[in-house]
């Protein structure tokens, strides 16, 4: 039975049926601070993510390439490995569909499926998004004009549809609207509210049974006892949230079930409908939430490679600093919501929060203390009104900042953390420390330790969204390794701890001339 103190947060696996985009670390830097947070809140965090390499599209886009399945995924795969990497993501696992053990639970989790008398052999006759990889009802379809000039249909995400027939087995979706919709109504299951709405009424409107296997290619996950079909894409994907758990083996539970789900917006009916579904049928745990974040558009438009706007996040962490980049996308972009980015926009931000105010804070104090205080950590000694004022401050949004967390708001718990640096920034302006050394040398030491203390709480908060460069002040301000957890925010750095020589954490922007 899984402990209280284990989480077990997941993004989607990738298609990579092409290099990585924006899109791509967008969801798994959001997905890495969540699990960065709960780390640091004192939990047991496993950390899923990885690549959803079966599919007909797969087939295809191997086949154009002139390769096997397998070489063109082991190729594709390595870009999005390092696009991990790049980013500093904290993943427990890389998972890839194309593991042995993920081919284990695959097959596990269909015999329970039909063990439990919800598959049946019959022909599928539909329409069918190979891009999408999934199946859509007539009623879902959009009329539109090819670049022929001639009338087409295309599914509800704007991609080329199919008819497609073929022998299938079947899952036995409408069998699950009833317990579905009291899971909706009595779990807060599927955020944020308008993904819920949505989910709520499609079901609502009537589940048909889901053709789950594949006779037409084989790439894929054979299907136990059935020679010559594969699994659907959709059922091998989405059981790979159990196989990070270690499914089928004896105390997969202790990980099982998953707290969060991190995925698009654009493939919520998948885990939210079909996923729970399966789940059920296996009689196997429920995960507890399904999040559906939002598209990052350019300048406001959607990327596509048609309209040539399609950004390599790796170009952009090159240019722009992998710092910047994690900061941008967590603090502008509301989660759950689209967002949207440019160049200028990162750099607006960016030097307004990390070089103006984190970093000027940082440097002001650390330098100050470096030259006036023999580079150690002065004494606080005891503190005033404008010292009680300021860690008043401090405290509620240090409060403020672990509930938005909790509940998933991460751009709003970034704003509380630059509440609390504007209060330093303010409180070190107005307590002028360097009037006072001449005057009043101990309490320009009691205003530079107020100050870097105030520093090393916010340091400690955003070690999720910069861990690298949070890492690099806590050492600068004294920090231990030991000493930066949730629970040490209230630990003071000893007076008299030796402090580095300052360097500057978050340098400013300027445009290249």
């Amino acid at each position: 039975m899984k402990s209280p103190d284990k989480y077990y947060i997941t993004t989607a696996i990738a298609y990579p049926n092409g290099k990585p985009h924006i899109g791509h670390a967008y969801e798994v830097i959001a997905t890495d601070a969540i699990a960065r947070f709960h780390r640091l809140d004192g939990r047991d965090v496993t950390f899923l993510t990885g690549t959803d390499e079966h599919g007909l599209k797969i087939a295809q886009a191997a086949r154009a390439a002139g390769v096997a399945p397998k070489a063109y995924v082991d190729d594709m795969v390595a870009a999005f490995q390092a696009m991990s990497r790049v980013f500093d993501i904290s993943h427990d696992r890389f998972i890839r569909t194309t593991d042995a053990d993920h081919a284990e639970a695959s097959q596990a989790l269909w015999r329970a499926m039909r063990d439990a008398g919800d598959l049946y052999l019959d022909r599928y006759e539909g329409w069918y998004s190979v891009r999408d990889e999934a199946y859509y009802d007539e009623s879902e379809l959009i009329d539109a004009t090819g670049a022929d000039g001639a009338p087409t249909r295309l599914s509800p995400q704007g991609t080329a549809v199919e008819w497609t027939i073929e022998e299938s087995w079947f899952f036995k979706l409408s069998a699950y609207q009833d317990r579905l919709l009291d899971w909706y109504d009595s779990h807060d299951f599927v955020q944020p509210a308008s993904r819920f709405n949505e989910m709520r009424s499609f079901v609502a409107g009537g589940l048909r049974d889901l053709s789950i296997s594949r006779t037409s290619f084989d790439w894929g996950v054979p299907v136990p006892d059935a020679p010559g079909h594969v699994m659907y894409v959709w059922v091998d994907a989405l059981t790979n949230y159990l196989t990070g758990a270690g499914y089928p083996a004896p105390g997969y539970d202790d990980t099982w079930p998953a707290d969060l789900h991190v995925i698009g917006k654009d493939v919520v009916r998948f885990h939210a409908v079909y996923w729970p579904a399966f789940l059920m049928s296996a009689r196997i745990a429920l995960p507890r939430t399904v999040f559906g974040h939002g598209f990052i558009l350019d300048r406001g438009e959607k990327m596509s490679k048609s309209l040539g706007n399609v950004v390599d996040p790796l170009a952009l962490a090159d240019t722009l600093s992998v710092d910047r980049l994690r900061w941008f996308l967590l603090r502008d972009v509301a989660f759950g919501d689209d967002g949207s980015y440019s160049h200028a926009a990162i750099v607006e931000r960016t030097n307004a929060d990390l070089a103006n105010g984190i970093g000027n804070l940082a440097q002001r104090s650390l330098s100050m203390i470096a030259k006036n205080c023999g580079g150690v950590m002065p004494n606080q000694g005891v503190a005033g009104e404008t010292e009680d004022a300021l860690t008043i401050v401090l405290n509620e949004q240090i409060a403020v900042f672990m509930a938005e967390m909790t509940t998933l708001k991460l751009h709003r718990a970034l704003e509380a953390v630059m509440v609390m640096v504007t209060a330093a920034n303010v409180y070190f302006a107005d307590a002028a420390p360097w009037a006072l050394k001449a005057t009043d040398p101990e309490r320009m030491a009691a205003v530079l330790a107020a100050v870097a203390d105030a520093t090393r709480r916010i340091a400690i908060l955003v070690q999720p969204v910069v861990p690298e460069a949070a890492a690099r002040l806590l050492d600068q301000l004294g920090v231990a390794p030991g000493a930066r957890r949730f629970a040490d925010l209230d630990t003071h750095v000893a007076t008299g701890t030796a402090l580095p020589a300052p360097a500057g954490v978050f340098p400013r922007w300027v445009e290249p001339a």
